[in-house]
């Protein structure tokens, strides 16, 4: 897949200000500009890859003196000490971007991880693994790039991409049925074909959101009995988010239970870097 330039320059540009700033005063000192060499970028432990794209983007960006080839790609298993990727050419270039190099890969590494082990959690059912909005700010684009890598998929990117209307809309609206209806006015105003999904605490409100009819309802902490009460009231007539309380232990339980969709805020939110490192 492509990388979105208008995603990316931005993030970059800060990563370089913070990092590089006036310069690379160490590999300025200790290493001649026209030394030439080679790094290996290697696996500590076994993960799923991403970020290849990314760095590949990087490399013919800002370091035309250097070439970077790689055996994995983006969604590929790396296992605990691969080589998987090498960097070619002048050494301060290489020294002074490696920090910046490794904080993309091992950040959507990281994340491409975690979202793995989940969509293999709920394998053989129809559950899919949905990210959320709780990303590092101006890293939400490769954050969820790096769930679509892990093979999960993505929610709504933003707050202009999808109704959602949660528990704290639903107060100041004056009540779900007043929350959706307001929803569609305002969809079928504005012509956009938005879906609307509605959070929902107990069978109540899963009562007033169906004779409502939204397009996809979010159960928020319930309990795994409760879920499978409620996708057997809602039996289809819209599709079933589960949100709230999940891990690797109960992820497969509730996919067991007929929901369409489980979002995850820990997969971006709470992922751990996976530890690779660059050595020339």
């Amino acid at each position: 897949m492509m990388i979105e330039r208008k995603y990316i320059n931005p993030l970059l540009i800060l990563a370089e200000q913070e990092d590089i700033g006036g310069g690379d005063i160490t590999s300025f000192a200790t290493v001649d500009s026209s030394k030439i060499g080679e790094g290996k970028f290697f696996c500590k432990e076994d993960g799923i890859l991403a970020g290849i794209e990314m760095v590949d983007f990087i490399v013919k960006e800002k370091l035309p003196e250097v070439s970077f080839t790689f055996s994995k790609y983006d969604g590929d298993k790396i296992f605990k000490n691969e080589t998987f990727a090498t960097i070619n050419g002048r050494l301060q270039s290489i020294l002074t971007y490696e920090r910046t190099l490794l904080n993309f890969l091992q950040r959507m590494s990281g994340v491409a991880t975690l979202t793995h082990k989940f969509v293999e959690a709920v394998k053989g059912t129809k559950a899919k693994i949905l990210d959320t909005r709780k990303t590092i700010p101006g890293w939400r684009y490769l954050d969820k790039l790096a769930v679509k890598i892990g093979g999960g998929e993505n929610h709504r990117f933003g707050l202009f991409d999808m109704y959602l209307i949660k528990d704290n809309h639903i107060i100041a609206a004056g009540g779900i049925t007043n929350a959706i209806e307001k929803c569609k006015k305002h969809r079928s105003a504005s012509k956009l074909n938005y879906k609307i999904e509605v959070e929902v605490k107990d069978l109540n409100e899963l009562d007033e959101a169906l004779t409502c009819g939204v397009d996809r309802i979010m159960l928020d902490n319930f309990k795994l009995a409760e879920i499978e009460k409620a996708v057997k009231i809602i039996a289809g007539r819209s599709e079933v988010e589960i949100s709230g309380s999940v891990n690797l232990e109960t992820v497969t339980a509730i996919a067991k239970t007929g929901v369409d969709f489980i979002s995850i805020g820990a997969i971006t939110h709470s992922a751990k870097a996976l530890d690779i490192s660059l050595e020339l």
